[in-house]
């Protein structure tokens, strides 16, 4: 079989950051001139694109540079206490164990990935961590990645939690598994046609397993 890489999101497929990054935002937002978010809006905003999240919390481009490199250092103190996803670390390491090349792109720091690995005893599942900014322009993000680590799009497949990575992986021209928990629901990813949808971690590998053997039949 020829080499094949599985590419992670971080926040919300692989480490539970949704509620600490809430937190963090609303304890700094009256800083920033934005308005905190609510308990009850944080559902709506699964269901919302991100431009009109900005816009109706006041966050404008600029503002968000600031924030997410605020919201970064207040992560890394955090660190030990993020959680990662349920039963996922079983998920990682099966695949990893299957042969296959690991890696993480995230809008987060690589430090704070590379601690929570750590931490998490998965620094030796992952092949790499790519950091870059994604917020307006993911596919970009992804190409910069295959560049950077001279990997054609045939050879990834791509797992993430929300719309925009299906999104982005369409336009970047690689294969993508949608999984269910994280910011995106179920409802929302299938609109965008991921190539599978994974609702629990157990089915990352099969669903995998699904896309190679369907690209055998082309």
């Amino acid at each position: 079989m020829d080499k094949k890489y599985i590419i992670f999101d971080f926040d919300g497929t692989i480490a539970d950051t949704l509620e600490l990054s809430f937190d963090i935002y609303n304890g700094i937002a009256q800083e920033y001139g934005c308005r905190p978010a609510r308990k009850e809006d944080r559902e709506l905003l699964k269901t919302r694109k991100p431009q009109e999240i900005l816009m109706s919390y006041g966050i404008t481009k600029l503002k968000l540079f600031s924030l997410l490199l605020r919201i970064r250092k207040e992560l890394a103190a955090h660190i030990p206490d993020v959680n990662p996803v349920k039963d996922i670390i079983p998920a990682l390491r099966d695949i990893k164990n299957a042969g296959f090349s690991m890696g993480i792109l995230t809008s987060n720091s690589a430090r704070n990935v590379s601690m929570f690995l750590e931490v998490n005893n998965l620094s030796d599942t992952f092949d790499f961590i790519y950091s870059g900014k994604s917020y307006f322009g993911k596919a970009k993000v992804i190409r910069r990645l295959l560049d950077h680590e001279k990997i054609s799009p045939e050879e990834v497949i791509y797992v993430g939690d929300e719309t925009r990575d299906v999104e982005a992986s369409r336009k970047a021209g690689i294969r993508v598994i949608a999984v269910t928990w994280g910011l995106s629901p179920v409802e929302a990813l299938a609109v965008t046609h991921p190539d599978q949808i994974a609702e629990t971690p157990e089915e990352l590998l099969p669903s995998v397993r699904r896309i190679l053997k369907d690209d055998s039949h082309d």
